[in-house]
């Protein structure tokens, strides 16, 4: 079986929003890294060398292939990454190989079988 990992930064407000959204579209599980700080094309404002950006939390799901896409279309739309600029971004990346999810990989194959 081949993975993807979807890397997504989102505003904090929405990563739960984003997390059942992935898990409703084939994602098992997330691991969620929070308050990470980011600017795009704007720097971001300051007051007094304080940062007055939102915080922002960094979810990695791992995927499995062909369900990555799906999921990673299905969470830009639920954190409105195409429709307000700053929302956030999401991008998937190949694995070599993945170790820990072989509890996963049963319930993984029938599902595929059941889609495919």
């Amino acid at each position: 079986m081949h993975f993807k990992l979807i890397i997504a930064f989102v505003e904090d407000n929405k990563t739960d929003l984003v997390m059942d959204t992935a898990r409703a579209h084939g994602a098992k599980g997330a691991t969620v890294i929070n308050n990470a700080r980011g600017e795009g094309i704007k720097q971001s404002k300051t007051f007094f060398g304080l940062t007055l950006e939102a915080q922002r939390d960094v979810l990695l799901f791992l995927v499995e292939e062909h369900l990555s896409r799906l999921i990673l279309e299905k969470i830009a739309k639920a954190g409105e990454f195409e429709n307000k600029p700053g929302a956030g971004i999401a991008f998937q990346i190949d694995v070599e190989d993945a170790i820990g999810v072989s509890h996963q990989l049963a319930r993984l194959t029938e599902e595929l079988v059941d889609k495919l």
